[in-house]
């Protein structure tokens, strides 16, 4: 080889392109993201492209079957009791149905996240109160609790939200603190401490960015979990209200034809389980793809596939 002769080195992935390679190394994970993708998309534009429709009565078209594609590709999956495009109405209750899972899981990790690092970092007896509210509210049983606020409270989408996400918050109090306990006393925490850092940034700089993977992971399989109980909430009948529309409540308007208009609950109730199934598979592709000791795998199935 001459002087003259460069070797040319393959450039490295950017961090996108590996995450990319990671999650088709899992097909299952990778095609539960591209449904989650559609679901997201749903959400975002299916009010505003289709919500007139889902509104407009048809009562020739009352319980009309799916797949009869002369009344128009929105009524591929069948009418409701009103004849309104069972499609449609689906597409437009993505919206309430992600909107309340996603406040709930948001809010209940915040708060949760941030009670759990003080109870774990702090020796101070504000810990062992925090520890005490989160066992308080797990001796309720969450669903049980749910339906208790919601038959004195209004059952808006705040309230559904709230209530929810009162619920969840122990789960991440506990995580946290668990994974604050064992971190702090870690050798590169001690070090930090000799080196002077402040406590605050000891918490946001060394310990918060290894708890965050572990409550991703929890995020989204608690996020499948918040929406099936918004959906038996709509179902009993006490969460979101007509007009409004969630899959729950869809259901729920179904059960009185199920024997003879199985479609009504069919449909809504297939949104919901193909979803949670997509969250459960995406988690535990998470839960490898965000720990160091396990991501080898995947990312030896991403070079065998690239």
């Amino acid at each position: 080889m001459t002087d003259t002769q460069t070797i040319h080195e393959p450039k490295p992935k950017s961090r996108a392109a590996q995450w990319l390679a990671m999650l088709w190394a899992d097909k299952f994970a990778f095609f539960a993201a591209l449904f989650l993708v559609l679901v997201v998309l749903c959400a975002i534009f299916g009010p505003m492209l289709l919500g007139d429709v889902t509104t407009r009565p048809n009562l020739r078209g009352r319980n009309a079957p799916p797949f009869d594609l002369d009344r128009g590709w929105m009524f591929f999956l069948g009418a409701d009791a009103l004849g309104r495009p069972l499609l449609a109405r689906i597409i437009v209750a993505t919206q309430n149905t992600v909107m309340v899972a996603a406040g709930a899981v948001f809010f209940s990790a915040l708060i949760g996240c941030g009670l759990g690092l003080i109870a774990g970092y702090s020796r101070k007896r504000a810990a062992q109160w925090i520890m005490r509210l989160g066992d308080v509210i797990m001796s309720f049983p969450s669903l049980l609790l749910a339906v208790i606020v919601l038959y004195m409270l209004e059952p808006s989408i705040a309230n559904i939200v709230l209530v929810l996400a009162i619920t969840r918050i122990p789960i991440y109090l506990r995580t946290t603190r668990a994974e604050t306990l064992e971190i702090r006393e870690r050798m590169f925490v001690q070090a930090a401490k000799v080196m002077g850092a402040s406590h605050k940034r000891i918490v946001f700089r060394h310990i918060l960015p290894v708890v965050v993977p572990t409550l991703v992971t929890i995020a989204t399989l608690d996020f499948a979990f918040v929406m099936l109980a918004e959906s038996s909430l709509s179902f009993l009948g006490i969460g979101i209200q007509a007009p409004e529309i969630t899959w729950g409540l869809m259901v729920a308007q179904g059960r009185p034809y199920l024997t003879n208009a199985w479609w009504l609950s069919f449909w809504p109730g297939l949104a919901i389980i193909l979803t949670t199934l997509s969250l459960n598979l995406l988690s535990n592709w998470l839960r490898i793809a965000l720990d160091p000791t396990q991501r080898w795998r995947l990312e030896m199935g991403g070079r065998k596939n690239g």
